[in-house]
Formats: structure tokens, C-alpha cells, sequence
């Protein structure tokens, strides 16, 4: 069975420290627990050495690798949030080693552990009453006897009432009680200083596309050229690169957003192509959420009495119409966030389609990332040359940081798309 650790791909410098960090705090648990002399604990200890082959566990410094709270960065798709849950199944480990078959690995996996809280901000932030609740319920004491973890993805998304309240718990923290963030990078626009300062951190690079194609064509089956063109395709993105092999959609909606370059004849099409890429990213966030939400409006309104009879049921519906709107608020957020997913994801798409323009016009020896469209970015390089090339890549990173800063999406894709075709 594959360790926690497999599907973290081209990162073998994170994954040893991770390990050892790992191993470091199995050591601390067990420098901490009084001995056993009873049978259950004869049997652990024979389960481990028999994990092991038998033989004795290599000796690890309690006090070394091993802290509280970290931080997991990189670029999109290198896999901090697949770190982190990696991470926390070893903390949670009977071994201490991340072995992916005991159960503590287990449900740590499939997210089912008592101990292990995922904090996945469906909205365009993490507010401060959701922290605080969430620092109350991890200061507990661990109900397994290991340790408590809470993973926070996307925790550039603290508001700065939120990331205050984390700080606290950070600083004060309880002593089985471990805090792992996932965030871009450690500049303050993505973390506060002061939230850096107490956190160890584990840096991600992009894998290569090889390392990519290799896991799609291992675990998911993926024809090994299919899967070549899709770690190309998605930049070192695994999970794009794994919806491009599998979806058909993903592939149309992929060479819609290609074509535009060749749409961009005047005024009136660019505006139109703006138009056709932002309804296209509005359609797909709308059929990713629209069954979420109706399955967690249904079950809201069943636990509020909805189908029931008598004047109990009516009253307590009547009653629940500000716990629907609550509801509703949070997945017109989370759409919201669906919908500016979907468009960074186009707008990834299209900066690659000028960046192999720009190399082409360059000359570097260098593979494109659109291999399909490397005809059409060679005639760009020729009509545009090296500098109408970058400016046009520029556009789309411009874009991109733009929405990034709440821009409304609308007018940053069409102001992108009057630089692209006026170069």
C-alpha cells in the first residue's frame, strides 16, 4: 500500500523533512506516555516492529523537526494542501512514518479523523468568527491520544481579524495541538509577518511536467501521450492536468479560451470575447455548485422540520428563514469563488499561449506549453516580435492580478482584451 506521501509529486526534499518531522514527533509521544506492560501494548509494539521488518526503530532527537505551527507554500498545483493532509496523516501515524494502512492514516485521508480539521474557505475569505470558533475546538485535548491538527488551505484568504485570532492560538499554543497553513508564499500580502515568524516552513516548486505525466499514467491510468500533453498543457498543475486527461469539457472549454487570440479583429471582438469568457467562466462555477447547494439547502430545511405536520413544523419553518438566507449568503460566496476559479484557470491558459510566442519569437530552445497551438503562437512571434509578445503576456498576468485585488472581473477581462488585440 502506498504511503500518505505518494501523491505528492517532484517534491522529495519536502517529503524528507516532512518525514522526519513526522518521526520526530512519534518520538515525542513516545518519550511523554508512560510505559505499557499490559497485552494491547505488547501487541502495538509487536505491530510496529513487524511495520518496520522487523527491525528496531532508527533513533530520532524528540526535540528535532518537530514544532507547532508551519507553513506550506508554492505555486498553484504544487500540492500545498496535499502536504498538508500528508502531514498530518503522519502526525497521526501508529508508526510515526506516514504508512497510508494504519488507521490513523486512514481517516486522516479520507477526512473522517476526530482530530484532524480541514478549514476550506468556500467564500473569498476566512473570517474571524469561523477562526475563533475553530482555535476554541482545537485547543481540545485529542481524542486519539496523538495529536490535534488543524490544516488551513488558502490561508492567504484571513481577513486581518481572523489572522489575529490564529496568532494568538499560534502563540499560546496547546501542547498537543499542531497548526498547518498553506499559502502562495510568505510575502505579507499572503501571510502576516508575525504569523511567518512562529512557523516553520516547507517550501514547493512547480513539479516538472515528467514527474506529472509519470503520476497520471501510474495512478490514474492516463495513456502515457495523453498524459504528456496534459502536464505541457497544465504548467506543472496536477490537478489540472488531471481533469484535461480525464474531461472531455475541460478540453472544449481549454481550446475555446486558445482561440482567442484569432477573435481579436477590432473594438466590438474583444468585447465579445470578453463577454464569451466570462459567461463561460460563470457557466462552469454554476454546474460545479448548483448541486452542492441544493442538497445542502434540502438538508437544512429537513433538519428545520420542512415536510412535516402540525403547528410545530409550520412555526419552526417560519422560524428558519434567517438560517436560509445565512445559507444562501454563503454559497452566493462560494460561487462567487467558483467563478473566479474558473476564469484564473482560462486566464493561466491563455498567459501560456503568449509566453510560447514570446519564447518562439526569442528563439529559446525551450518546449512550448500549448503544443496544439504552437503553429498559431508561432505566427503571433512573427506578426507581433519579441516585444508586443510580452506586452500581450503582460496583459493577462495584469488581468489575473487585477481580479486578484477584487476588481470587478467583467472590467479586467475586458480591459485585458482591448491590450491584446492593441498589443
Amino acid at each position: 500500500m502506498p504511503d500518505v506521501f505518494a501523491d505528492l509529486v517532484g517534491q522529495d526534499e519536502a517529503v524528507d523533512t516532512l518525514r522526519r518531522a513526522a518521526a520526530a514527533a512519534s518520538a515525542v509521544l513516545r518519550a511523554a506516555a508512560p510505559p505499557t506492560t499490559d497485552a494491547a501494548g505488547d501487541e502495538f509494539d509487536a505491530l510496529a516492529d513487524e511495520s518496520d521488518g522487523g527491525q528496531p526503530a532508527p533513533v530520532v532527537d524528540a526535540g528535532a523537526g518537530m514544532t507547532h505551527a508551519w507553513i506550506f507554500t508554492g505555486p498553484p498545483g504544487s500540492g500545498r494542501s496535499v502536504a498538508a493532509r500528508a502531514f498530518a496523516a503522519a502526525l497521526q501515524c501508529a508508526y510515526g512514518t506516514g504508512c497510508g494502512g494504519c488507521p490513523g492514516c486512514h481517516t486522516t485521508m479520507t477526512g473522517t479523523h476526530a482530530d484532524v480539521r480541514m478549514v476550506v474557505p468556500e467564500g473569498l475569505s476566512i473570517g474571524v468568527n469561523e477562526m475563533r470558533a475553530l482555535v476554541l475546538r482545537a485547543a481540545s485535548t485529542p481524542s486519539g491520544g496523538r495529536w490535534q491538527v488543524v490544516v488551513i488551505e488558502d490561508a492567504d484568504r484571513l481577513t486581518e481579524a481572523a489572522g489575529n485570532a490564529l496568532l494568538k492560538a499560534i502563540e499560546e499554543p496547546p501542547p498537543r495541538t499542531v497548526f498547518l497553513l498553506c499559502a502562495p508564499s510568505t510575502h505579507p500580502d499572503d501571510i502576516s509577518v508575525t504569523i511567518r515568524s512562529r512557523c516553520r516552513v516547507v517550501p514547493l516548486v512547480q513539479p516538472a511536467p515528467e514527474a506529472v505525466a509519470e503520476v497520471l499514467a501510474r495512478r490514474d491510468g492516463v495513456a502515457p501521450d495523453v498524459a504528456r500533453w496534459a502536464a505541457a498543457a497544465a504548467q506543472g498543475h496536477v490537478g489540472r492536468a488531471r481533469r484535461l486527461a480525464r474531461d472531455p469539457e475541460a478540453r472544449t472549454r481549454r481550446e475555446a479560451v486558445l482561440a482567442v487570440p484569432r477573435r481579436l479583429t477590432g473594438v466590438g471582438a474583444a468585447f465579445d470575447a470578453a463577454s464569451a469568457l466570462i459567461e463561460a467562466a460563470e457557466a462552469e462555477a454554476e454546474a460545479s455548485v448548483a448541486e452542492t447547494a441544493a442538497a445542502e439547502r434540502a438538508a437544512l430545511e429537513t433538519a428545520l422540520g420542512a415536510g412535516g405536520t402540525g403547528r410545530g413544523a409550520a412555526g419552526a419553518i417560519r422560524g428558519a428563514a434567517g438560517q436560509l438566507k445565512d445559507l444562501e449568503k454563503r454559497q452566493k460566496s462560494r460561487a462567487t469563488r467558483a467563478q473566479r476559479d474558473a476564469l484564473d484557470r482560462a486566464l493561466v491558459d491563455l498567459a501560456g499561449f503568449y509566453r510560447d510566442a514570446l519564447t518562439m519569437a526569442l528563439r529559446a530552445p525551450v518546449a512550448p506549453v500549448h503544443t496544439d497551438t504552437a503553429a498559431l503562437a508561432g505566427a503571433g512571434a512573427q506578426k507581433w516580435d519579441a516585444e508586443g509578445a510580452l506586452r500581450r503576456l503582460e496583459a493577462v498576468l495584469e488581468c489575473r492580478a487585477a481580479i486578484e485585488a477584487n476588481v470587478k472581473p467583467r472590467i479586467a477581462v475586458e480591459a485585458m482584451m482591448l491590450s491584446l488585440w492593441k498589443g
